[in-house]
Parts: structure tokens; C-alpha cells; sequence
């Protein structure tokens, strides 16, 4: 049965798993975020996120604190009485503040001092009078009767400018983050005592002070206490933050009158044990801040014009959604790293969103539900995946070693039967396939690096991915320290005047033809082309194929066939050579028989003896020449151990009688010693025989030959240096690069003419670098030539 994984649907799997798990989260996460929140979670992160919010406190606002140091000096509370809190007014009054908020809850009337011609309550109420912007707390209470508004004394409250309620917001956690900015009962309202604090300092900003809802607001409690327009405090820093100054300073006149002029004016209680402390996000390592400071703050967020409300709920279910999409979305599209990378980023900008959110828009988008959803997002996914992939793996290693394994391989021993679990055995599969792989690709490695040629595999569009050991070596040498990774295009165009063999010279051909299936049979032939440092390549081309015989790419083939061109190039030369030089002779034999069958034109018999003679010679030196050179580039060298100084006086011996006859002195110096050599006898007598032979023929007459033979030892080596020395014409530094060319003359303009093609030289480098020795030379024109041939000693080994 064919197997499931294999179908089409099978491959949709991933996917599959995809969407599900992607609605899965999207579908929860969505509600929790339309529900806005985790409560206690995103309001730890809302207090870390305000509590980093560091502002300037506003330089109008001023709060005269009942602190200890107050309560040192006038007395424990409540002692205090509403005389002493009038003074203050009255003081406070000459410094003509913007506005008075008096956070001291007074609901109940002081008893008349007897012999007093006024009560306290009075000379407060005269006090308040007098200042006309002054702001009274009112309270909710509960005296077992249910909530009730607790108003300061109806003296009190008639002279006030204006009442405005102080309670505060507690979440579920107790911290103070909001408050109502309208309270009542009854249809009775009340602003908040900043808010009625900012209409009294300032009538024309007020109007920037949210109102009541219109529609009857949502009972909050019991009794029909109603709330209305909740706005969340943005805290600008923590407890002391605003500033103060100590209520018996001011009683007593020591702060100027300028210190309020202008000013808010909050008076409260902060010391410890008496105040009304609650715990903000910003209270930090005090634990609360005093009733009348939370006040303070929230006057400066509404002098700022500044709140921060909750994200409405379509708002935050979009906040969440979208990070988890998007992160759900990359761990489709994205590798493994690179996904949790942009997981990693998405908590980032999750967090950096919220705390921009909160800090400097003014909107609290809850994190924590996208925070966990992204989190959790990618171990599940990698579970997934993870259990998706060993299924796929185990059945493709089942499938991999039913197949007929291409490497021999020794079987595992069998130490009876084990229980092993399903991760053991696909471990151990893995562990098989993994070792057939390196198997397979050493081999294929071993072989590719063995091909006599450089060998180049890439891409379907050109991408070298493989090189063997030629091709790093061909190319290095060329100035490349890598080319895996290149295109062999561009490598290929740096090449010289490409042809493709057996096509006609005219057709064009462009490299990237080398990669197209439509010409590759054309090309099967190769390429021919030559490099920079002038050698000669074949380039060729293969397609690759998978198991399911789909075009993967190619293999590049790049063969050095200088060798195999300069040996075209010689045989070119010896049929110009055979077609001219040769038959030059037979020619001028043939021209002379006919013009000797004319009576007018007839030679005398001797000279046309001697005419043809001379041209039989000249084709027989040439035939001799091309023989010897054959022998001496052929394979079939038949050496034998012999003394050096024996070849070189057979040489001098060979051509004494030619020097003699045109009195040049043929001298032979070797020094006394032995030069055993292990060489071609014949090879290297005619060698020497040619060099002594052109010493002779290029030098003038009456001059003198030196032939000279020494023992040099070259570390673990001692050679033999033979110098033939003549004090001829010498050869014209023009010339000297193309002494060792087949059929090159060097003759200067004012020396005798010889007969030759230009081979003797060619044959003797041949010999001796045969012979495991080389040969150089020195010249200087008009002072002669010195050729130095040098041979190894005690040579035992075959010829190469």
C-alpha cells in the first residue's frame, strides 16, 4: 500500500498543523484580550512601566504638610484647633494663591472655648470667606446605616468656594491606579477635589475637566453611590515628589509670601500614623503615599492636560492578535533560528509598545496575554514540527535501508533481541543513514578529487558547489584562493577566443551555451580555448539528473591539452619542414637533370656531380636530424653505466679533424677523477657532438674550442658540469629566447652561413633533460658562447 505520507495531502501536513494551532492561540488569545487583561499579571506590569516615568513636578503646585515636625510644634492631633487652621488661611490668603485645597475633613462642629468672643468654626468660615478659593473635601462613610456623604460643616461648606469628594480608586489588588472624576448619590454630584481645585484656580482651563456622563451612570457599591468618568492617574513620580513645605513654616511666617503667589495650594496631613496613605505604582520602598500628595499629582496630570485611560476592548484584542499572528506567521515562513529570533523581537516590541503606550500616549495596552501567547507559541510549534518530523524521518530511514546500499558495509553485530523504544530506533536509523551519507560522500569526494582533470560541479544556473584538488589548484593558480560559491560563467569568460571543436570557425558561441540542454550535444565535443599564461584547455559539460530525472546541475570538465596542441603544432611544423626544406633538394636535382638534357644550359659533369651531391647531403643531414630528434623524444632509451670523459673525448676526437681544417684549436680539460653515468651512449656522444659542432661552426678561424668536465656535489647529489666554450660570434640577446625552438636559425648579419633547419639544439635540451640534467648557456656578442650541460652521477634508476 502506497504510503499516506507520500501523497499530496501528506505534504499539506505542515501546513495542516500550521492553521490549526494558529487558530487554537489566535482563538483564545482574542477573547482574553477582549476581555483586557489579566488582572493581577498586566497590573504588576502597568505599576513597573509607570514607576520608570520620571517627570518634572509642576512648579505650580505646593502642598503644606501637617507633618511630624508640625506635630512636634503645635501639638499632637486633633488637638489642633480650627483657629489655628483659619491663621492659615488667612496667611496663605496675603500670598494670593491660585486656589486653596484643604484636604481636612471637618463634618463635625468644634465646641465653643468659653471666654472666646468667636468659635473656631467661625473664624474659619470668616477665613474662608475672605479667600473665596477654597476647596473642601467630601467623603463617603458608612455609620451602619449604608453610604451616606459626609460635607464639612454647613457653616464650613457655605464658605467654601467649592466642595469636590477625595475618594480614590482601589483596584483588587488595593492599589490606588484611578479615580472617578464625578461621585454622587441621589443624583447629587460631586467633582474630585483636584478637579474642583483646577475649575477654582482656573474657570477657563476647567472647561478642559471632563464632565459627568449625561446617561445615568452604573451603580457602583450599595445605596446608589454612582461614579462617573474613571481616568487612570498618571503618576509622575513617587511619595515626595511634589513639592512642600511644613505647616508651622507657613503659620509662623517663615516662607515668603512669594513661595504662593500664583500657586496651588494643598494642605494635608503626611505624617505618619494620621494620614490617609494608599499604596500607587509608584510608591515604591515606602509602601503608600499620603492622601493629599495623590491629589497633587492627579492636579498636575489635569493642568498637563494628561491621563491615561484603558485601551478599549476591540483595542486590545488587536494588540494581542497581532504579535501572535505574526510570530505564527514567521515560524511558517522563517528557519527554525530565525523564527524564535522573531519571536524574541515580537516580546520586544509587545513590551516596547505597552510601555509607549502607557508612558506617552496615555492608553494602557495590557501585555501579558500576547507576552505568554508568543512565548508559548514556539515550544508548541517546535513540538509539532518536532513530532511531524521524526514521524517523516522514521518512515523515510525505513524506506532508506530497504534500499540497495551502493557502498559494501559491514552489518552491526546482533546481541539477541532488545527492547528499545521509538526514539532508540529512530536514533539508531539516523545513525546509519548518517553514516551511509559520509560513506557516500567520501567516496564521491575521493573520486571527484582522483579525476585526472580539473573538475568543477554547480548549479543549475552555474553556482560551483564542488571542486576537486585540479580545479583549486588551476585556479589558485590563477589568483582565486576559493571558487566555491562562484559562477563558472564568469570564470569561464576570462578565457580566450573560445571555439567549439568540429563547428564551423564562424558560427558564435556565448559561455552560458555551456549550461543550455538544447546545445549540449552540440558541445559534447567541448570547448577549445587557451588561458592568460598561454596554455591550452578543453572545456567541457555534463548535465546532472536526480532519482527522478530532474536537471540539479552540471559537471564542468577542464582539460590541459598544451601538451596535445604544442605536439599539433610539431607536426604542423614538420610538414611545412618536410613540404619546403626537403624537397628544396630534390627539387634543385630535378631542375638540374632538365637543364641538363638542354645542350645550351648543360652544367660540366663534375659540377653537376658535385651540385647534386651537395643536395643529397643536405636531405640526408636533415633526415639524420629528424630521426635522431625522434629517438630522442621517444620512450626507448637504452642506458648503460658509463665514464663521462669517454663520451666527451669521442665527441672531440669525432670533430677534431673538422676544427683542424680550419686551424681551430679543439682543447679537452677534465679534471683527473671519475664520472660514472648511468645514460643513452649514443644519445649523449651525438649530443655533445652537436655542441662542438656549432662551436665550430660559429667561431672565425684560427680561435680556439675549450671542452671542459668537472665534479660539483649539490646536497645529497653529485653532478657532473661539462663546459664547451668558443670564441665565436656569439649569439645576439634578441635571439637567445628562441635558441632551444625547433627550426629557428640565429646567424648574425656579418658571420659565414650555415647549412641547418634549426633542430641540434632542440635534440641535445631533448637528451639531456631525458637524462634527468639541464643545459644552459651564457653569450656575449662578438666574444663567443659557453653551453653548460650538467648530468647526475651514479644514476641506477630507469628512465621516467
Amino acid at each position: 500500500m502506497k504510503n499516506r505520507w507520500l501523497s499530496p495531502f501528506g505534504r499539506r501536513l505542515a501546513l495542516r498543523e500550521w492553521l490549526v494551532l494558529s487558530i487554537i492561540l489566535l482563538t483564545i488569545t482574542g477573547i482574553l484580550g477582549w476581555q483586557n487583561g489579566l488582572g493581577r499579571l498586566d497590573q504588576a506590569r502597568y505599576d513597573l512601566f509607570l514607576s520608570t516615568k520620571n517627570a518634572a513636578a509642576n512648579e505650580d503646585i505646593i502642598i503644606v504638610a501637617i507633618d511630624d515636625y508640625s506635630l512636634s510644634e503645635l501639638g499632637r492631633w486633633p488637638s489642633w484647633s480650627r483657629t489655628t487652621h483659619a491663621k492659615l488661611i488667612q496667611r496663605l490668603n496675603q500670598a494670593k494663591p491660585r486656589a486653596i485645597g484643604f484636604d481636612v475633613i471637618m463634618s463635625e462642629a468644634e465646641p465653643h472655648q468659653p471666654g472666646a468672643i468667636s468659635s473656631g468654626d467661625q473664624q474659619l468660615a470668616a477665613a474662608l470667606q475672605q479667600s473665596g478659593r477654597t476647596v473642601l473635601p467630601v467623603t463617603m462613610t458608612n455609620a451602619g446605616r449604608g453610604l451616606t456623604v459626609s460635607l464639612p460643616t454647613p457653616e464650613l461648606a457655605r464658605a467654601a468656594h467649592a466642595l469636590g469628594h477625595i475618594n480614590l480608586a482601589h483596584d483588587s489588588d488595593g492599589v490606588v491606579r484611578s479615580v472617578f472624576l464625578y461621585e454622587g448619590q441621589h443624583g447629587v454630584w460631586w467633582p474630585q477635589f483636584s478637579a474642583a481645585l483646577l475649575a477654582t484656580g482656573n474657570p477657563t482651563q476647567a472647561a478642559r475637566t471632563p464632565v459627568p456622563y449625561k446617561e445615568t451612570p452604573t451603580p457602583a457599591g450599595i445605596d446608589n453611590w454612582q461614579r462617573a468618568d474613571q481616568m487612570h492617574i498618571p503618576f509622575t513620580g513617587s511619595t515626595g515628589h511634589v513639592r512642600s513645605v511644613p505647616y508651622v513654616s507657613v503659620l509662623r511666617g517663615e516662607v515668603p509670601d512669594e513661595f504662593f503667589t500664583d500657586k496651588y495650594v494643598l494642605v494635608g496631613a503626611t505624617a505618619l500614623g494620621m494620614s490617609d496613605s494608599y499604596p500607587t505604582p509608584v510608591s515604591g520602598a515606602t509602601g503608600a503615599m499620603p492622601g493629599v500628595e495623590i491629589h497633587a499629582q492627579i492636579l498636575s496630570s489635569l493642568l498637563n492636560g494628561e491621563r491615561i485611560r484603558l485601551a478599549n476592548a476591540w483595542e486590545s484584542m488587536l494588540f494581542t492578535l497581532v504579535p501572535v499572528f505574526m510570530a505564527m506567521l514567521g515560524y511558517l515562513l522563517l528557519s527554525p533560528r530565525r523564527a524564535l529570533f522573531a519571536a524574541l523581537a515580537w516580546l520586544l516590541i509587545i513590551v516596547a509598545s505597552s510601555y509607549i503606550g502607557l508612558c506617552y500616549m496615555g492608553i494602557w495596552l495590557p501585555p501579558s496575554i500576547a507576552l505568554i501567547a508568543v512565548t508559548i507559541s514556539y515550544p508548541l510549534w517546535s513540538w509539532r514540527r518536532l513530532e511531524v518530523a521524526i514521524a517523516y524521518l522514521g518512515q523515510e530511514f525505513d524506506r532508506l535501508n530497504k534500499e540497495p546500499h551502493l557502498l559494501p558495509e559491514q552489518q552491526p553485530a546482533v546481541h539477541g533481541k532488545e527492547m528499545t523504544d521509538v526514539l532508540e530506533q529512530r536514533i539508531s536509523a539516523m545513525e546509519n543513514a548518517a553514516r551511509r551519507v559520509r560513506d557516500l560522500r567520501q567516496f564521491v569526494s575521493n573520486n571527484l578529487d582522483n579525476l585526472p582533470d580539473a573538475t568543477l560541479v554547480t548549479t543549475i544556473d552555474g553556482r560551483i558547489l564542488l571542486a576537486n584538488k585540479h580545479a583549486n589548484n588551476y585556479y589558485w593558480s590563477m589568483g582565486y584562493d576559493e571558487v566555491c560559491g562562484l559562477s563558472v560563467i564568469e570564470l569561464l569568460q576570462q578565457l580566450k577566443t573560445p571555439q567549439p571543436v568540429d563547428q564551423a570557425a564562424n558560427l558564435s558561441f556565448d559561455w552560458p551555451q555551456l549550461l543550455d540542454l538544447e546545445r549540449a550535444a552540440a558541445l559534447s565535443n567541448g570547448i577549445s580555448v587557451r588561458d592568460h599564461k598561454g596554455r591550452d584547455l578543453l572545456v567541457k559539460s555534463a548535465p546532472c539528473y536526480s532519482a527522478d530525472n530532474l536537471l540539479t546541475g552540471w559537471i564542468i570538465s577542464i582539460l590541459d591539452i598544451s601538451t596535445i596542441r604544442a605536439a599539433e603544432r610539431s607536426r604542423d611544423e614538420t610538414l611545412r619542414f618536410l613540404s619546403h626544406d626537403m624537397r628544396a633538394p630534390q627539387a634543385s636535382i630535378l631542375a638540374l637533370l632538365e637543364l641538363q638534357q638542354e645542350r645550351s644550359s648543360a652544367l660540366p659533369q663534375q659540377e653537376l656531380f658535385a651540385r647534386i651531391e651537395k643536395a643529397c647531403r643536405k636531405t640526408l643531414g636533415l633526415a639524420d636530424n629528424f630521426v635522431q630528434l625522434a629517438r630522442a623524444e621517444s620512450q626507448e632509451y637504452r642506458l648503460e653505466e658509463v665514464d663521462f670523459q669517454d663520451m666527451l673525448f669521442d665527441a672531440a676526437d669525432e670533430m677534431w679533424s673538422v676544427a683542424k681544417s680550419r686551424n681551430i684549436d679543439l682543447q679537452v680539460d677534465i679534471a683527473e677523477d671519475e664520472y660514472p653515468v648511468n645514460v643513452d651512449r649514443v644519445l649523449i656522444t651525438r649530443a655533445l657532438t652537436n655542441l662542438i659542432s656549432n662551436a665550430i661552426n660559429y667561431s672565425p678561424d684560427h680561435t680556439n674550442i675549450q671542452c671542459s668536465a668537472r665534479a660539483l656535489k649539490l646536497g645529497d647529489q653529485t653532478y657532473v658540469v661539462c663546459n664547451i666554450r668558443d670564441h665565436g660570434y656569439g649569439i645576439a640577446e634578441a635571439n637567445q629566447s628562441k635558441l632551444f625552438q625547433r627550426f629557428q636559425r640565429v646567424d648574425l648579419p656579418n658571420q659565414p652561413r650555415h647549412d641547418g633547419v634549426g633542430l641540434g639544439l632542440v635534440f641535445v635540451k631533448t637528451v639531456i633533460e631525458r637524462h634527468q640534467g639541464e643545459i644552459s648557456f651564457s653569450s656575449t656578442t662578438g666574444k663567443g658562447t659557453t653551453f653548460t650541460l650538467t648530468l647526475p652521477l651514479d644514476i641506477v634508476d630507469s628512465m621516467p
